[in-house]
């Protein structure tokens, strides 16, 4: 049979006339995480969050210039064809001031958004996607950034039933001035005001120099006690018209988280080999399962004591210090040391180990 491939549009035209759409191209979010199904740091629990810290895999909060104004936490609450949700609640009734900046954002790496064009003349549109839910309704801000803050494109959408899943797009014209990373550093955020004051809120549906992170006149979350926001398939692909979510297998959602976070429980059956150097210390090497973004720095939970050395001559001697990397990881392996007060057999193999199945060792390269 004759094929007839249509250059004009997605799709090949057989001799009959009929039709066959052609798959849709993968990797089409820029977004990762944008389900919310990943959440190494927290799990399922509430947390309150500082300036800045990171709470479902790849999404932080700002939290300027006071903590505690609202927790975070991965939601079961969802709509039709998602599980998860990021579920925002606010901690109070804040009325804020004019340089209060409120938001969840993410930031996409450089060398994700680097065919976008932007800062040059052939920047291509983009359609920011998602689906929202708060307890309460009105119009509500956002911003896109580049890495310096010196280019922002404040936009506004509209919840308009409380307590219901509603879909959002806001379709983006790329910018053509400012200097946008294409780097493994900070390429474009995207944030989503939960309370910015004026200073930072600026007119939707422009590119700007001011650095803004909502849109003018926006629903404050944390102005009302208990208010809640719900948001989930979040999506920034390219063109003019939002595109159905592009699911990826939740491994390879995984796999791109770790590029950023990798959080590593340690026990008696998942310890990291080595060997010990001298009767006090032990050196040991962990390769990432993915390579990470930059050096990655070591976060550690509990106290030297949760930690331990185990031999098969001396059996396990508990750290009087937590592990920590010597000198500077690189972004595919990492030399750590425990420290011991003694007891350690020089030479011999080693697996770096823990009390129990909560202490980790986690490594971050965000951005």
């Amino acid at each position: 049979m004759t094929t007839i491939i249509n250059g004009s549009s997605p799709s090949i035209t057989f001799s009959d006339g009929s039709a066959q759409t052609s798959a849709t191209q993968p990797f089409q979010n820029r977004i990762i995480n944008g389900a919310m199904v990943v959440s190494q740091r927290n799990g399922t629990s509430t947390v309150n969050p500082a300036n800045a810290d990171v709470t479902l895999d790849r999404w932080g909060s700002n939290m300027f210039p006071n903590a505690s104004k609202y927790t975070v936490a991965q939601s079961t609450t969802a709509p039709t064809g998602f599980n998860n949700s990021l579920l925002v609640t606010s901690s109070s009734a804040y009325s804020g001031g004019a340089t209060d900046i409120y938001t969840q954002f993410q930031w996409i790496e450089g060398f994700n958004t680097a065919d976008l064009g932007w800062g040059t003349a052939n920047a291509k549109t983009v359609t920011l996607s998602f689906w929202v839910r708060s307890s309460l309704t009105g119009t509500f801000g956002g911003a896109l950034q580049n890495s310096d803050g010196t280019r922002n494109y404040p936009y506004s959408y509209t919840i308009s039933v409380a307590n219901t899943f509603e879909y959002k797009s806001v379709t983006i014209a790329g910018d053509t001035s400012g200097t946008w990373l294409t780097t493994n550093g900070r390429g474009i955020g995207i944030y989503f005001g939960l309370g910015v004051g004026s200073t930072y809120s600026g007119t939707a549906g422009a590119w700007s120099g001011s650095n803004f992170y909502s849109a003018t006149g926006a629903t404050s979350v944390v102005a009302t006690n208990g208010a809640t926001w719900f948001i989930t398939g979040c999506q920034l692909g390219v063109g003019s018209t939002a595109t159905s979510f592009d699911y990826r297998p939740n491994g390879t959602e995984f796999n791109l988280c770790m590029r950023y976070y990798y959080k590593l429980l340690i026990n008696e059956f998942g310890a990291i080999n080595g060997f010990c150097d001298t009767s006090t210390n032990g050196i040991f090497f962990y390769q990432f399962p993915v390579p990470m973004r930059s050096s990655p720095t070591l976060e550690t939970t509990g106290s030297a004591s949760n930690y331990g050395i185990r031999q098969p001559s001396t059996g396990l001697v508990s750290c009087n210090a937590v592990p920590a990397i010597i000198g500077t990881a690189s972004v595919g392996v990492a030399r750590i040391q425990g420290y011991t007060a003694g007891s350690l057999t020089t030479n011999s193999g080693a697996g770096l180990t823990s009390d129990g199945a909560s202490t980790f060792l986690a490594f971050s390269a965000e951005l």
